[in-house]
């Protein structure tokens, strides 16, 4: 009988290890993804791949700011552990008369304030670096409408909409509900001012690995800038403002390409868009196309 129960036991741990083992293993492969990741991936738990130095920064602190919160949250559950052990109901047991202690009080009221002026300094450091007004290479106006995004070359005199590709369109290496039929291009190793607006309701341009996220309000223009690391990639977004309807259809894509292969698209983008002048782009779209392009 106890051989019985023995193996029985022995059963159960070797299953029970087979488990763990096997949900190790799993979490292991996602983090290999997601460490490789410079755009959403099912199941992702981190944060994507920082481009940009903003990005970049953006990252460190929440990084330190994650080890942070993890101390003193390790901390505060061994003080409650502690405090319930030592001072757990006891017979016969005098309690303590104590109700103020001078040292205690100053050392809970300085430690925070210590921490949060560590805090502060990265946190002042990367607030400057997003809103000071830095030298760029180039200027794009966004405009968000429902449900689409409109770019404009102020400098270049090209304007295009780019809407979402719809499921049964999209071809090989397209990406479902983010790729577009006209991605927002740009130079690789670039300092870009985005001139943020909206057409209609409230929508929000966020691409999370250049740390871009501004709100598109019309009837005001929000600056924001950011860095173009060099390579050739594209870099994925999406308004997260719950906008309407088709909320979930305006994603946006930025393509890096390298100088000489922007020329040429700039060269094809001028003829191709060349009936979106800018004056009449937004009237163009909004008259046009949203009938045509919205997703029902």
């Amino acid at each position: 009988m106890m051989k019985t129960n023995f193996q029985n036991m022995s059963y159960i741990w070797k299953k029970s290890l087979g488990y763990i083992f096997s949900g190790v293993s799993v979490l292991f492969i996602l983090f290999l993804n997601i460490a490789q990741a410079s755009e959403p991936k099912p199941w992702q738990m981190d944060l994507q791949e920082p481009a940009g130095i903003i990005a970049t920064k953006a990252t460190d602190l929440h990084n330190f700011l994650l080890v942070v919160i993890t101390l003193i949250s390790v901390f505060v559950l061994g003080l409650l552990v502690y405090v319930c052990i030592k001072f757990r109901e006891k017979p016969n047991v005098k309690p303590s008369k104590t109700s103020h202690h001078t040292l205690i009080e100053i050392i809970w009221t300085v430690v925070p304030v210590l921490i949060l002026v560590v805090i502060a300094v990265p946190s002042f450091k990367l607030l400057y670096l997003t809103e000071a007004d830095k030298p760029v290479d180039m200027v794009v106006k966004v405009s968000g409408a429902q449900w689409y995004w409109n770019y404009e070359y102020p400098d270049e005199d090209v304007a295009f909409d780019s809407y979402i590709i719809a499921e049964e369109d999209l071809k090989d290496n397209q990406k479902r509900m983010l790729d577009v039929d006209n991605p927002l291009v740009v130079p690789e190793g670039t300092k870009i001012k985005f001139l943020v607006t909206g057409n209609d309701v409230m929508h929000s341009f966020f691409v999370p690995s250049l740390a871009l996220q501004v709100y598109s309000i019309a009837g005001r223009v929000n600056e924001i800038w950011t860095e173009i690391p060099m390579g050739k990639k594209k870099y994925y977004g999406q308004c997260n403002q719950i906008c309407g309807v088709n909320h979930a259809y305006m994603p946006i894509v930025i393509q890096a390409l390298p100088k000489n292969e922007y020329n040429e698209w700039l060269k094809e983008a001028k003829v191709k868009f060349a009936k979106n002048t800018l004056k009449e782009i937004n009237k163009y779209a909004l008259l046009e196309k949203k009938e045509v392009k919205e997703i029902k």
